[in-house]
């Protein structure tokens, strides 16, 4: 089984600011915005009557958020509005959109990103970590902002273990409740455009989803305390391992650099990662 770190949701060049750690301890992975695309943060439900867009509104004063539209090449900063697109991707958040009866998290990739999961033979079984850049929230006067005394990590949100592949270009039959996910409804039509369905359950555990999310946990966080989110403390078990993006030059004294940009970091299979994620899973799932 291969195990792949993949950041995903709101960093410092998408989105413009961390994802948030709600005060119950739900990481709450900001989906990043993009045009043209199949969902809007008002249509996405945080709570009963509440959603994605009533949530960012209070954690940016301003109301902005910064993208890369299609075929721009600078990031710049947008007004949210009612109609702001987003990329809904990895969809693993069980209740935030309808579902069909048939539904199973999905999660896309394309593009070089593809071409490193596709390089490194990915496939049924294997799983990905996903992680991102997040800070904690309180409650002031009944609205949730961003904790000024906490400072952005990277934190492992969510989990994904493969069980279908499927190559959307040249695919003449699509499962329908597949279709609504973004690289199938709004395919640029790359040649390596994929779409991964989650396992009913995990191959080691009937008992767990396939795919799911996480609450905060310090067992789930990357980023070594008191540094800047990329420098990592990883176990000692991840010494000598390959990783996608990464070589030898990688491991400092104290801690690990990760790579600034780059979404799919592959590590070698080893029986002590595969059990770090076991242990991992069963520690912080929700069920």
């Amino acid at each position: 089984m291969k195990v792949i770190l993949s950041r995903k949701g709101f960093d410092s060049e998408s989105g413009g600011y961390a994802s948030p750690i709600l005060p119950d301890g739900t990481l709450l992975s900001l989906p990043i915005p993009n045009t043209p695309d199949s969902a809007r943060y008002c249509e996405l439900k945080l709570t009963q009557g509440m959603t994605y867009y009533d949530l960012m509104r209070w954690l940016n004063k301003k109301q902005y958020i910064r993208y890369k539209a299609l075929g721009d090449t600078k990031s710049q900063w947008h007004n949210l509005e009612l109609d702001t697109e987003c990329h809904l991707d990895p969809d693993i958040y069980p209740s935030v959109i309808e579902r069909h009866k048939d539904w199973r998290p999905l999660f896309g990739q394309r593009g070089a990103a593809q071409t490193i999961l596709d390089k490194h033979n990915i496939q049924k079984g294997d799983i990905f970590l996903f992680f991102g850049r997040f800070k904690k929230t309180q409650n002031v006067f009944g609205k949730l902002k961003f904790d000024p005394s906490d400072r952005d990590r990277h934190i492992i949100f969510g989990y994904f273990q493969i069980d279908e592949k499927i190559l959307v270009s040249g695919k003449t039959i699509i499962p329908e409740w597949i279709r609504y996910h973004s690289h199938i409804s709004h395919s640029d039509g790359r040649k390596n455009n994929t779409v991964y369905t989650a396992s009913e359950t995990l191959s080691w555990n009937a008992h767990l989803p396939g795919a799911g999310i996480f609450k905060f946990d310090k067992s789930l966080v990357l980023t070594k305390e008191g540094h800047s989110c990329s420098r990592w403390q990883l176990p000692s078990l991840f010494k000598g391992l390959n990783i996608s993006y990464h070589d030898l030059n990688s491991w400092k004294d104290s801690y690990f650099q990760s790579r600034s940009r780059g979404q799919e970091f592959v590590i070698e299979e080893s029986y002590k990662v595969e059990n770090w994620v076991k242990e991992l899973i069963a520690k912080n799932a929700l069920l």
